[in-house]
């Protein structure tokens, strides 16, 4: 029991979602592709491996 409410809210953010498209702003879609952003980090280290630090070097199976 209960269900009603929460399937009822589901069916309203779905319609929401397909009906009302949020605004776009060009602008910042355009420095973002033109990799004009000052918030991106960009990694030069080529040795730097994510997951470096969680192996020990044995493999274990």
């Amino acid at each position: 029991m209960g269900r009603g409410r929460a399937k009822a809210k589901q069916t309203k953010v779905a319609r929401e979602l397909k009906y009302n498209t949020p605004q776009t702003d060009l602008e910042r879609l355009q420095q973002e592709l033109s990799g004009g952003g000052s918030s991106m980090r960009l990694n030069t280290d080529e040795d730097d491996d994510p997951y470096g630090s969680w192996s020990d070097g044995s493999t274990r199976y």
